[in-house]
């Protein structure tokens, strides 16, 4: 299945809905892991559900559409399917959304000049395949660099730390930002699972972390760099990128 339709999948929801397009008609780009396993724990892990159906909720009702990609393409692994949560539950019982999850394309195929913005997902799977893949690297630089939006939650903002521009310098450097925190990561027990520390990485690189407490949403916005701390965040970080969607002049 190609993206275009996995994302027709998509529109049709929306459609449905009710929503009507809006004016901005390139589609958000929305990136999963392809990593299923937390370290050598053999505990399951992958993209977090509600870090995808909760801003999925609010490109729908923006008219906004969306495709979506991971690192290997096909079905990735998916974490917290929590459907006590009405938007989890909406989406993950729709049929349309399933199939277009069930064939994402691979980020290494991808046209980033077909994007408005990229949306990296969260989920603990992000700390092991997104910082170190080519493709992420490549398609956030064009993104950025072609005056389009870059967004992350969680997690997600793992896809951030070895990106560089092509002045050489690292994304992040010098830019607020907002990520999972040193402290929520010991919250869970898994500071000494991770191969790295998000919040730290990032400091690392000259980025300007600007923490909340812990589970507590916290979104950053910085030009057209938008980051959020946790899946609490996840609505908020949507929301953002919709508003930079709709005033373009303000990029």
């Amino acid at each position: 299945m190609t993206s275009l339709f996995a994302a027709a999948l998509i529109g049709l929801a929306a459609s449905a809905a009710g929503p009507a397009p809006h004016a901005q008609t390139k589609p958000v780009l929305i990136v999963l892991t392809s990593h299923g396993q937390k370290g050598d724990t053999g505990q399951p892990t992958g993209f977090y559900l509600g870090e995808v159906t909760h801003p999925l909720a609010v490109f729908d009702a923006a008219g906004i559409p969306v495709e979506f990609a991971s690192i290997q393409g096909g079905e990735p692994p998916v974490d917290g399917v929590e459907l006590d949560d009405a938007t989890n539950a909406r989406y993950w019982n729709d049929p349309k959304f399933r199939e277009a999850i069930r064939h994402t394309q691979r980020l290494e195929q991808v046209d980033a000049s077909r994007y408005a913005a990229v949306f990296y997902a969260g989920g603990h799977g992000a700390v092991w395949d997104f910082p170190d893949s080519p493709a992420v690297r490549r398609v956030t630089r064009e993104i950025y660099e072609s005056g389009q939006v870059v967004a992350a939650v969680c997690h997600g903002p793992a896809a951030l730390v070895n990106v560089t521009l092509s002045d050489g310098r690292y994304l992040v450097a010098g830019k607020k930002v907002s990520a999972f925190t040193d402290d929520e990561e010991r919250a869970v027990k898994l500071d000494q699972v991770v191969p790295f520390l998000l919040a730290t990485t990032l400091s690392q690189r000259g980025a300007l972390h600007q923490p909340a407490p812990d589970w507590t949403a916290k979104v950053v916005v910085d030009g057209r760099l938008v980051t959020g701390q946790n899946p609490q965040s996840a609505t908020g970080v949507a929301e953002a990128v919709r508003d930079l969607l709709r005033a373009p002049a303000a990029k």
